[in-house]
């Protein structure tokens, strides 16, 4: 059983290039695990424990997709969401993102979410 992910901020879609190109540079090389939920086919792990490359969104003029790269030098997994409507975060008590939820047209969602790191002690 995982722990639960209360996603309560809400990315507005004016700024999801601009939020997935920060978020791409800041957790580049953090691996994460990517999750399909959907009421009707069940939920899927796609993948787990493997290096964030990138997060593109294509606004719909150019596509209307997302699509997270994973990867250490190239990309090594792609997984691309068609027409997404809604995409919140999921933030620890330090405000910091530990996962990404994407809702698409059909409502299926995509969950991100980051692997726990150890932090490192500085004396």
């Amino acid at each position: 059983m995982t722990n639960t992910i209360t996603f309560s901020k809400s990315i507005p879609q004016e700024q999801w290039g601009k939020f997935f190109d920060q978020f791409s540079g800041d957790y580049l090389g953090r691996h994460i695990e990517i999750e399909i939920i959907d009421s009707e086919i069940g939920d899927e792990s796609l993948i787990k424990n493997a290096p964030l490359l990138a997060i593109i969104y294509d606004r719909p003029d150019k596509g209307d997709n997302l699509a997270i790269e994973v990867g250490k030098d190239e990309v090594t997994y792609g997984h691309t969401i068609d027409s997404p409507k809604e995409i919140s975060t999921g933030e620890n008590s330090n405000s910091e993102i530990v996962a990404i939820q994407i809702k698409d047209t059909s409502g299926r969602k995509t969950l991100i979410k980051l692997e726990a790191t150890i932090a490192s002690i500085s004396t």
